[in-house]
């Protein structure tokens, strides 16, 4: 069927509807004016098809409204959801600065326990498979003035040592790893020991200690662990964690046992590094010691 014909059969409805309207008006007016049967046919045709047309109208109207309704408060409710979409992008912001200037603020107490000593700030930015930071990388390098055996710290003390570095980046070995072994004392007899990293351990929240004398020294739990001045790499002094078990060895001449270690392995994202070597302060004291 063409276009011209579905055209008119759409006109000579157009116009057979126009024409009933006009009939059914003038019905309806004849009605008023005469009455009789006109009125009589009225009450059964016109009347209920106006009755009919003005509850169409009366539905299209409250349709109407509804409609103007939704719309507004859909765009209302777009409205808030991007409101709330932002108030929720702020708080997240705002939370994430809170817990950076926290960490912070524990970086520049750890900065003044040990202000003896030069240091830079880095970022961690990866680490080993896992989820403990054994091995891991810093944004600070050479061109930073960072050198391989340089110490790294962070929250409560020694975090591990530089074993290798690019101009803009270092790798940094932690003490948890399997590979570190450290030789430290307890700070309240001095009585020295070798830490060693064990990341079976480190699961329980622990490292290993051994080789400590069997003396008249008591050691007691919570007990403060920090790097030996005996030490070929590590700086003096630097806490590594604090006495959790110590039991006398079948040997009954040494002591071995584990401590908790003073740093959060599991969530570094800032670090100290000191700035200077076991060598280089060993150096700088033979000069003085030439000197006078």
């Amino acid at each position: 069927m063409s276009k011209h014909s579905n055209s008119l059969k759409n006109k000579y409805w157009f116009g057979g509807l126009c024409m009933l309207c006009a009939a059914l008006m003038l019905l309806s007016f004849f009605a008023e004016q005469v009455g009789g049967p006109f009125k009589i046919v009225a009450s059964f045709t016109v009347i209920p098809m106006q009755q009919g047309v003005n509850q169409v109208g009366i539905w299209l109207h409250e349709f109407s409204e509804n409609f103007k309704t939704m719309k507004s408060v859909q765009a209302e409710n777009e409205k808030l959801q991007e409101e709330l979409d932002m108030l929720m992008a702020e708080n997240s912001a705002l939370q994430q600065e809170k817990y950076e200037l926290e960490r912070l603020r524990e970086l520049y107490k750890l900065d003044m326990n040990y202000a003896e000593y030069e240091k830079i700030g880095a970022h961690v930015i990866g680490c080993d498979s896992g989820n403990w930071f054994s091995m891991f990388t810093i944004d600070k390098g050479s061109l930073d003035g960072v050198r391989v055996d340089m110490n790294v710290i962070a929250g409560n003390g020694l975090v591990g040592i530089v074993t290798e570095t690019g101009p803009t980046w270092a790798t940094v070995r932690s003490v948890i790893d399997d590979s570190s072994n450290v030789s430290a004392m307890v700070l309240s007899t001095s009585d020295r020991c070798i830490v060693n990293g064990d990341l079976t351990l480190i699961n329980d929240g622990k490292l290993s200690f051994e080789q400590m004398e069997n003396n008249d020294n008591t050691v007691v739990i919570g007990d403060q662990v920090v790097t030996s001045h005996i030490s070929d790499k590590y700086l003096q002094g630097i806490l590594i964690g604090y006495i959790r078990e110590v039991s006398v060895d079948s040997n009954n001449l040494t002591r071995s046992g584990y401590i908790t270690p003073a740093v959060d392995f599991k969530n570094l994202q800032e670090v100290l590094v000191i700035t200077e070597t076991k060598e280089d302060v060993k150096n700088k004291t033979n000069a003085n010691e030439n000197v006078n």
